[in-house]
């Protein structure tokens, strides 16, 4: 790609490290360090999340760095994620990015950390033909979700989003009801390729717009199995699988019945999902045959682009890069941040 800048990436909004090289559109390098420390407590704990980025942001750069077989001399720009997140671990990402874009002098390229699930789907790599504008982006994580409607890579707005809890966070509290591992929503997925997703049912929200609720459907979760377990102790472990496709269905059906709704709205026919949840198999069928009955294209992300990684906050940073744009060092990391 002649001409195309280098860009460095850094992602570290919440327990993954991750660097990346883009030349262009086209990813060099993507590198993560996962960490398991938070498995033992069912969940991330920010302190020792910053602390982990401490310990593996230079070594994740440097890795970037080698694999895409540049050095930091050939560098154009910096990009890095500054929010939302956890601030201790966004802090980390944010310090670093600054102190080695003011060393080489280069311009520095803060990313909103949605704006880039969004955007991965324009990485080189991401489809068999390019995403076409206008598209409808549901994006779904452990903090977030949202529909987005996006007219270019700088032009996007919310159309809904969850007016309580985000549905990763939906699925990871049942697994932990359940007694599954954490991150709890890929067990829940697995477990549900063999279980009956009629089995049971939960409430669920009906608000009128394009937002989700999901709290009050975890509370239903939480309520259908204290009710059969009073009549058999045993009901978790006799039904796992029935109840994990169950609950993987309902939230689900929530998901695509706004999301359907939207597209009726627009009238938008490029469909795309995000977020790590986006890599949820149940979701992905549903987004399948929902397309090939209403003649929609259907884009499905790459699994190395779903959960949170540096090559999507690049590919942000590439298009600030093409306007011109450069951030003071005064930027600063924000735990939240307007999309």
């Amino acid at each position: 790609m002649q001409n195309a800048p280098y860009i460095l990436a850094i992602e570290s909004s919440c327990d993954d490290t991750s660097a990346a090289v883009l030349l262009g559109t086209k990813v060099l390098s993507n590198e993560v360090a996962s960490q398991a420390v938070h498995e033992a407590f069912g969940g991330v704990v920010p302190e020792l999340a910053s602390r982990a980025h401490q310990q593996n942001i230079v070594p994740v750069i440097d890795r970037a760095l080698k694999v895409a077989n540049i050095g930091p001399q050939e560098l154009n720009a910096i990009a890095f994620t500054n929010g939302p997140g956890l601030l201790g671990s966004l802090l980390v990402g944010t310090s670093f990015a600054k102190s080695m874009a003011l060393a080489l002098a280069i311009p520095l390229l803060p990313v909103h950390h949605m704006h880039a699930h969004v955007l991965a789907h324009l990485i080189d790599d991401a489809h068999p033909r390019p995403i076409e504008f206008p598209f409808l982006c549901l994006t779904v994580s452990g903090g977030h979700t949202q529909l987005i409607e996006v007219r270019s890579p700088n032009a996007m707005s919310v159309l809904g989003e969850t007016i309580d809890d985000a549905v990763g966070e939906a699925f990871d509290k049942a697994a932990k009801i359940l007694g599954l591992p954490y991150p709890g929503g890929p067990h829940i997925d697995r477990l549900s390729a063999t279980g009956d997703p009629t089995f049971m049912s939960f409430n669920e929200s009906n608000l009128p717009d394009f937002n989700f609720s999901f709290s009050g459907m975890k509370t239903s979760f939480l309520y259908a199995l204290q009710r059969e377990m009073k009549i058999n102790p045993n009901f978790i472990s006799d039904h796992l699988n029935d109840i994990c496709a169950s609950y993987q269905q309902a939230l689900i059906k929530v998901l695509m019945k706004k999301l359907m709704a939207a597209q009726k709205s627009t009238g938008i026919k490029n469909i795309a999902i995000a977020g790590g949840v986006s890599a949820n198999t149940g979701l992905r069928e549903a987004l399948t045959l929902w397309g090939s009955k209403k003649a929609l294209s259907i884009y499905l992300p790459p699994f190395q682009y779903t959960t949170d990684n540096a090559a999507m906050i690049g590919i942000a940073g590439y298009y600030q890069y093409l306007e011109g744009a450069n951030a003071p060092l005064s930027t600063s990391a924000q735990a939240r941040i307007k999309f």
